[in-house]
């Protein structure tokens, strides 16, 4: 706590001790009021004007120290300044004590809770942040929720200075009023307890509740007149129907199955979705070639004598071709439809609602899932157009190596690739806009990555910006595709025979019908979903890629039990998804993984954090296996075992972060990874070893100290 924090603290805390120490608070009882009252309204009436500006101090002061007897003052303004101006007083003094009581708790004592309580409090300071007005009012004006605890929480979350004054100007309005009637009749009250009467309370509390039904009245119009145009089918052929047979298609579609609801899966082109056909599937088949690739290189630091076989490329992509066969069943229309799910091939066009036309033939759905997916994201850059460059989608029909590979994008796409390609012994050169490969990742991470890459022979060119693309095709064996270059004021030509692509994806969206339907898009060009993902239409939801805001096939499996929970059984209880645990894994080698936050995104948003490290090079594991490269770096809340989140960087990361996601989902600590036996030796030991360094930092230095008091003790020494 900084000297100003400190100096306010002691002020407020001298203040209330004052109160309560020379028991103040007797002199604001019904009794005492009733008592002084004709005396206290001789002297305002020859006093006006200073008395009027006492009382508002005293109240003022009262409301800013959250101490007891607020009412009694309310009381007391109309009884000796009459009904018109003591509401007056009291309204405007009322408010802004409050305010000033808001202001203390949020300089004293939002930081402490965001640094301690900032994982739990999302979701509330979320909806702080959207619905704040709303909240607020809604407490100020049920009487039975405490005033002084409405100013203490309230300063803790993100809602505005000036929202808070004239919301609570307004909202405590209508419970002054009451009491300043009340105060009117002082002479006849015998409590203040019957001021509030059961009736009186109930329709208070009734209009505490009246912004938020006439929030709600006005969506439920407003959803009417939306879906006017369109008839709600009085029977259905199915419960779920979902548009996309990729992962968070799939999944949606085996659990609506497996609780016996009728549901049909559409896809219009290959079951299993990108996933099988293009991303994780094939690309994790081709890496498995260029790691051998990559441990050939080290046969003499194994023992062996150095190898010198070659990659035979189209073998290796034939062999990819056929690990996607391998894999096929598992999303095979075979295989869902004896799960119960009915599988039709054909294009979906959403025509309602609740109505799907596919190929010439309208179905009714209670509710409609859209998991369309995501796309390579093709750039408008000059020249483009012309040059028939790669993507995820049709590198794998390559069987013919390119001479000289060139690689727009340095994220996890392109750091993949690209390095994969260069294992097998092609020439490869990366370009990337931002001055780190992977912009997400903390710039040692992704310096540890640019080193390992650049020896295994990638060409790394970092904040340089592709401003045109050219193809010029010549004779066999020439270069025909350049690109133009430009950082600051330098310019460069790099050539190649192929293109890739790998800019990251943006969302399917059009072509089925969304745009006709008025189905709304957030900004970031996926399909904006609530919460439960619903979207502007409860009965379509959205998943996966296309509704964001990760694209991870683990991701969209986890939407997905959702969006089937939420659609079938609705009407009884919605869950919302929760995205507070979400890890993420690149595999490139070394492989980058981490789940929450890393020290970018903890110095982005300012939460305070500890960071905690463990060397690869120091894991016998490691050690023995030749993977002596990389670490294990947990945060953690300051002088507190709770992780906000894990990197690791080495061999295997990908598997090894699930120690972390499973603690981190539970709510275990470090301490508890530091109590679990792992088995001796491997490469998870190292999690538990991060977690002995955390516990070694943080030591009871004055406990061991009186410990070694006591073996010397015991010694005789």
């Amino acid at each position: 706590m900084n000297r100003t924090r400190l100096l306010l603290a002691l002020v407020m805390g001298g203040l209330i001790g004052t109160f309560f120490a020379l028991d103040l608070g007797r002199y604001l009882s019904l009794g005492a009021l009733q008592a002084q009252q004709a005396a206290v309204a001789q002297w305002v009436d020859s006093h006006f004007v200073s008395a009027s500006l006492l009382f508002v101090l005293i109240y003022v002061l009262s409301t800013a120290l959250s101490l007891p007897g607020a009412s009694l003052l309310t009381l007391g303004g109309s009884a000796v300044f009459g009904v018109a101006w003591g509401l007056l007083l009291v309204s405007f003094a009322s408010t802004i004590g409050a305010t000033l009581a808001f202001l203390s708790a949020r300089f004293l004592l939002r930081d402490w809770v965001t640094a301690r309580f900032g994982d739990k409090l999302a979701t509330f300071q979320s909806g702080m942040a959207k619905e704040g007005t709303f909240y607020l009012l809604s407490l100020r004006l049920i009487p039975v929720f405490p005033f002084f605890l409405v100013n203490l929480l309230m300063g803790l979350t993100p809602i505005r200075v000036s929202t808070y004054y004239w919301v609570s100007q307004l909202g405590m309005l209508p419970g002054t009023f009451v009491y300043v009637l009340a105060g009117s009749e002082l002479g006849q009250l015998t409590s203040t307890g019957n001021i509030l009467s059961p009736g009186l309370m109930v329709a208070l509390t009734l209009l505490g509740l009246m912004p938020w039904l006439i929030k709600k009245l006005t969506a439920h119009l407003a959803l009417r007149r939306q879906l006017a145009p369109y008839r709600k089918p009085t029977r259905y052929d199915y419960n779920l129907l979902v548009i996309g047979a990729g992962a968070g298609g799939l999944v949606t579609s085996y659990i609506a199955a497996a609780v016996k609801a009728k549901v049909a899966l559409i896809e219009k082109h290959k079951m299993g979705g990108d996933c099988l056909n293009s991303g994780c599937v094939p690309s994790k088949a081709l890496i498995r070639s260029a790691r051998f690739a990559a441990e050939q290189r080290k046969a003499d630091e194994l023992g062996f004598s150095p190898s010198h076989s070659r990659a035979d490329f189209a073998a290796v992509m034939e062999r990819v071709a056929e690990i996607i066969k391998e894999v096929e069943p598992h999303d095979s229309v075979e295989r869902y439809e004896g799960l119960g799910v009915e599988c039709i091939e054909g294009e979906a066009r959403l025509v309602s609602p609740w109505e799907v036309e596919v190929n010439g033939q309208r179905l009714a759905s209670r509710h409609i899932v859209i998991a369309t997916g995501a796309r390579p994201l093709v750039p408008n850059l000059p020249g483009l157009d012309q040059v028939p460059y790669l993507t995820s989608d049709n590198l794998w029909l390559l069987r013919t190596p390119p001479r000289r590979l060139l690689v727009l994008g340095g994220g996890p796409i392109g750091c993949e690739l690209a390095q994969s390609f260069a294992l097998l012994g092609i020439p490869v050169t990366l370009v990337e806009l931002s001055e780190q490969l992977l912009p997400r990742e903390d710039r040692e991470v992704a310096n540890a990555l640019a080193g390992q890459m650049s020896r295994d022979g990638v060409r790394l060119l970092t904040s340089w910006r592709a401003e045109r693309a050219d193809y010029l095709p010549a004779a066999e064996g020439d270069l025909s595709i350049r690109l133009q270059l430009r950082r600051g004021d330098e310019t460069q030509v790099i050539e190649g025979d192929q293109l890739l692509l790998a800019l990251g994806r943006i969302a399917n969206v059009s072509g089925f019908g969304l745009a006709e339907l008025g189905v709304e898009l957030a900004p970031r060009g996926t399909i904006a979903v609530d919460g439960f993902l619903a979207t502007n239409f409860p009965s379509i939801l959205a998943v996966g890629d296309v509704a964001g805001p990760y694209q991870f096939t683990h991701f969209a499996a986890h939407q997905a039990w959702y969006a089937a929970v939420n659609a079938l059984f609705g009407q009884f209880k919605r869950f919302r998804a929760d995205y507070r645990v979400i890890p993420a894994a690149t595999y490139t080698m070394p492989e980058i993984a981490r789940v929450g936050l890393n020290r970018k995104d903890a110095e982005a948003q300012g939460t305070p954090f500890e960071a905690t490290r463990f060397e690869l090079a120091e894991l016998d594991r490691a050690i023995a296996d030749g993977e002596r490269h990389g670490f294990v770096e947990v945060l953690t809340v300051p002088g507190k075992d709770t992780i906000l989140g894990a990197t690791i960087v080495g061999t295997h990361a990908g598997e090894r972060i699930a120690e972390f996601v499973l603690a981190m989902r539970h709510g275990l600590g470090l301490g508890k990874i530091l109590g679990t036996i792992h088995a001796y030796p491997t490469l998870m030991e190292g999690n538990k070893y991060v977690a002995g360094e955390w516990k070694r930092a943080h030591q009871p230095t004055r406990v061991l100290a009186l410990l070694a008091r006591y073996h010397r003790w015991r010694r005789g020494a």
